[in-house]
């Protein structure tokens, strides 16, 4: 749901940026979205159907400039990849600030339109951050 949530705002800004998703996990590899989740985004005007679930690797630290986490274990797990290196630390954070996303797997329909809207809230402020620091040339590092 993030990777599509955060696609749409960054679109919506005229942006061209490169936004993916991976867990922390190989559980789900190579599946698609819940069917939740895609009802959910859809009903917001989002297709994220051809989504495939991947893990993220150690080079994702490399290639990409922000690593959002949704919750503390998943932040954990994303650091132990960065092996220390300073670099790779100050890239990787949470979605929120000071709050986790919940897995709504196990809620009701309710638990997914709730993610929705927690990261749509921060989509929109992480986007206007990275907007302004584009905008007086700073780096999103």
């Amino acid at each position: 749901m993030a990777e599509g949530v955060f696609r749409e705002h960054i679109q919506k800004s005229g942006l061209r940026w490169t936004v993916d998703s991976a867990g922390t996990s190989a559980h789900h590899q190579g599946e698609p979205p819940d069917q939740r989740a895609q009802r959910e985004m859809r009903r917001r005007g989002i297709d994220i159907r051809t989504q495939q679930s991947r893990p993220i690797l150690a080079k994702d630290l490399d290639t990409f400039d922000v690593i959002l986490a949704m919750d503390r274990n998943n932040l954990q797990d994303i650091q132990s990849l960065a092996k220390g290196e300073i670099s790779r630390l100050e890239k990787i954070h949470l979605v929120l600030d000071q709050d986790e996303v919940p897995d709504p797997y196990y809620g009701g329909p309710e638990g997914f339109a709730k993610v929705y809207e927690m990261l749509d809230h921060a989509a929109a402020q992480w986007v206007k951050r990275w907007a302004n620091q584009h905008s007086h040339g700073k780096s999103l590092e």
